[in-house]
């Protein structure tokens, strides 16, 4: 479990860039002043990639926390100077189009800044021209405006914020090269440099491009790749000729030729991601003292820069007047999903990350990890998608890791649909079924690494005879008419999903009962049997995790989770006589659900599907030993039904076999999604996240207040009478696909779409979305923005299907 750390603890933060020098600033600012800052190279430079960061801050992103932790930054940095010289350039960013798509995906763009409350706007041609006059009115077709960004003075930033730790008593160590880090009894006890041994309680590495070598000192696999980006520097441009400050005009993104741009007085700098990736292996990055310029700045490959050249003269014509005068390949660090990876290793005590973070999200990241150390938690950010512990075993592999972050280098600038999956390497895990899967014409998609079916082609006849609204062209990516044939058919028969890439924890021993019921908010110290929907609390309240907890014998339960932070969570608190265990891979998984799936199953089980809703069984399908879970998230009477990997396919094929009379079908993952918003159940990190209370996200049911003791309860039955939003059910005309800014009465962003699809059991489009308490009653009308339009929207009783649960319970 993760102790809260003490004012007096030995802090050594490994890295004196942008992140540890703000990390030393943010601890130091809350009281903590027994801190080390080491780094191998001389401050304020010391050869990093904060050293060559152009310091471009754009703050769009589809992600709320990235945007939030943004807007921090440009805040501090913004407040901070340097003799006089400020660390933050406020000339705002402008992100053009020449293209159609490209405009329309701005606009998008717009829609996420508006729902996370950055104030932004979208010009035409002349708006553009106006704001940046260097353009060529002939290719642009319009731009997105965001006021508030601008240029980070990274040197100067690292500067300021060291100043400020070195004034409340932090020291700083440069020239010290870090060449281990000692654990003792799973805790470090300190960080060994060339120069001499530092005593650690807590040691914090923001190594950046070094972060895996680091981390390697521990035992710690940091899932981080370094590699090189472009940027050039042009000498005087006649356009700019003569300026005196260093920049007047917004910094510039072309992303359809993956480009960027920003003053610095006469000339531009100019950086490119149209090149091939070009990774590095953390442990070859040469030293300080080898490195010819420095350590994170390679040689320039002009060649790989000749496109980006073409279409940056194209779009700058006073650029054919000039040339490039300087130019490197720089070291940034990429991750596989884009964001930080911020936490503490879960094998060595004491031993945090704050890594692969740019400029943009600097100050951010170390306030968030200021408050983890120093309150056991953040409550400034929302770190479910930036914990260190997120990730899959598979997604640490230093193939995959090469792989998946050379493309997400390929793809940083490209129009990314919200279902767009993984390219390469694929396939990666699969489950039994996936023969069975591919012979029905299944089109997969990805999560996790697993192959997961959206929609089955041989189900196209269904479509034939059913009345299918067809969403626009984008909202149609990733989609079939045959998504809604397959809903359909699931209320109609009996459908088959394979539910495979649910996770699956097995919590276990004398304690385990008692551990479940402190861990979690429901009553799981029931009989055998008995299945409890129940939430995982942070300290504060805040959901951590919706979880089903299964009894399947007096010392052993069955834990649906949502990923390896619910593993990480669950092992960090488990007493000794407790064993918790990731079961995912060798189990699998099958939702039979539909108004025949009674009829289908009842022959094929000796034992007899008698026992109630919320109930479950150790039961045999012809001859597969099956633990059966009378649950359903689709709102369907139903199971869920587990067995070994090994039996997965006798499984299917005994079902699928039964299953022929009553008119079964597979079904996947786009009618899965549909039905689940039809009848109202919440998907965690998509619906509520850490930063929800279960009172807000409408799941206060599953907070049993009867109990004297769990994780969190004093914090979330203090919040109950405090709810001031909520998350709220709205119906619509269209299909929207969620991250959308929702509008009140007044035409003012009040809230943001969460999860949407269409209802094509009900006729009505679906959105979920979190409004002010008061707009979130049924009947009130808001308006969701979709791309360049407004789309009129009502706020409904939920569930919209089956209130009386009459299905579910049959």
């Amino acid at each position: 479990m993760t102790q809260v750390a003490q004012p007096s603890s030995r802090v050594v933060i490994i890295g004196a860039g942008v992140v540890g020098a703000a990390l030393a600033d943010e601890l130091s600012a809350r009281g903590w002043s027994d801190i080390t800052v080491v780094d191998q190279g001389p401050v304020p430079t010391p050869g990093g990639s904060s050293s060559h960061a152009p310091g471009l801050v754009f703050q769009a992103n589809a992600s709320k926390t990235m945007t939030e932790m943004a807007r921090y930054t440009v805040e501090k940095l913004g407040s901070l100077d340097v003799d006089g010289e400020p660390c933050f350039l406020p000339v705002g960013g402008l992100e053009v189009a020449t293209s159609p798509e490209r405009l329309a995906e701005l606009h998008r763009r717009h829609g996420w800044l508006t729902a996370w409350g950055v104030p932004a706007r979208v010009v035409g041609p002349a708006g553009c021209l106006e704001l940046h006059p260097l353009l060529d009115p002939d290719v642009v077709l319009g731009g997105l405006h965001v006021e508030t960004d601008g240029i980070a003075k990274s040197i100067r930033a690292v500067d300021a914020q060291l100043r400020r730790a070195a004034d409340r008593g932090v020291t700083i160590r440069d020239r010290h090269e870090v060449t281990d880090v000692l654990v003792a009894d799973g805790r470090v006890t300190a960080v060994v440099t060339d120069r001499g041994e530092i005593p650690a309680d807590i040691v914090v590495c923001c190594a950046g491009i070094w972060g895996p070598k680091v981390a390697a000192m521990v035992g710690m696999t940091l899932p981080l790749t370094p590699l090189a980006h472009q940027l050039a520097w042009t000498g005087s441009t006649p356009a700019l000729a003569g300026a005196t400050q260093e920049a007047t005009h917004p910094i510039l993104r072309h992303q359809d030729a993956d480009l960027y741009f920003r003053e610095r007085f006469d000339g531009l700098g100019i950086g490119y991601y149209g090149h091939r990736p070009l990774p590095m292996d953390a442990r070859d990055i040469l030293s300080v003292d080898e490195a010819p310029v420095m350590p994170s700045v390679l040689e320039f490959t002009e060649e790989d820069f000749a496109p980006g050249w073409a279409d940056a003269q194209a779009l700058i014509p006073t650029l054919r007047d000039t040339k490039i005068e300087d130019a490197i390949n720089g070291l940034f660090s990429f991750t596989t999903d884009g964001n930080p990876l911020i936490g503490e290793s879960r094998d060595v005590a004491g031993f945090w990350v704050a890594e692969a973070v740019w400029v943009t999200h600097s100050c951010g990241v170390a306030r968030a990890l200021a408050e983890w150390l120093v309150d056991g938690r953040c409550t400034t950010f929302d770190l479910h998608d930036c914990d260190v512990n997120r990730f899959w075993p598979h997604q640490e592999s230093p193939a995959f890791l090469v792989a998946k972050n050379s493309q997400n280098y390929v793809e940083i600038y490209d129009i990314l649909h919200p279902l767009e999956p993984m390219l390469e390497p694929r396939p990666l895990r699969t489950s039994p079924f996936y023969e069975r899967q591919q012979a029905l014409g299944a089109v997969f998609l990805e999560a996790a690494g697993w192959e997961r079916p959206q929609w089955y082609e041989a189900n196209a006849g269904l479509v034939e005879g059913r009345e299918i609204p067809t969403p626009d062209d984008w909202a149609a990516k990733w989609w079939s008419p045959i998504v809604a044939a397959e809903a359909q058919v699931t209320r109609e028969r009996v459908a088959m999903y394979d539910m495979t890439t649910l996770q699956r924890i097995s919590v276990s021993g004398r304690g385990a009962a008692a551990f479940l019921q402190e861990m979690t908010t429901g009553d799981v110290d029931k009989s055998v049997g008995s299945v409890t929907y129940c939430l995982l609390l942070d300290e504060d309240g805040g959901i951590r995790s919706d979880v089903t907890v299964a009894r399947l014998s007096p010392t052993e339960f069955q834990v649906g989770a949502n990923g390896p932070i619910d593993t990480d969570w669950l092992v960090r608190h488990a007493p000794a006589d407790v064993s918790v265990r990731d079961v995912t891979a060798g189990t699998c998984c099958i939702g039979l659900w539909g108004p025949k799936a009674r009829d289908l199953i009842a022959p094929l089980v000796p034992e007899g599907v008698g026992f109630r809703y919320f109930r479950g069984a150790q039961i045999h399908v012809g001859t597969v030993p099956v633990t059966a879970l009378r649950l359903s998230y689709v709102g369907e009477l139903g199971w869920e039904l587990y067995t070994t990997a090994d039996l997965g396919r006798k499984l299917w094929d005994t079902l699928w076999e039964a299953g022929q009379e009553h008119g079964i079908i597979a079904a996947g993952r786009g009618a899965f999604s549909s039905l689940r918003l039809e009848k109202g159940y919440r998907s965690f990190g998509a619906d509520m996240t850490f930063e929800h209370d279960p009172w807000e996200a409408g799941v206060g049911f599953a907070v049993k207040d009867a109990k004297p003791s769990f994780v969190g309860r004093a914090a979330v039955l203090a919040r109950r009478d405090r709810v001031s939003r909520r998350l709220a059910c709205l119906t619509l005309d269209e299909t929207v696909l969620g991250k959308e800014p929702v509008y009140g009465p007044t035409g003012d962003a009040v809230g943001y779409v969460t999860s949407a699809a269409y209802g094509y059991t009900i006729g009505t489009g679906i959105a979920y979305a979190w409004l002010p308490a008061e707009l979130a009653e049924p009947g009130q009308q808001v308006e969701i923005g979709w791309f360049d339009r407004r789309i009129t929207a009502t706020v409904a009783q939920e569930p919209l299907f089956d209130p009386k649960m009459t299905r579910l319970r049959g």
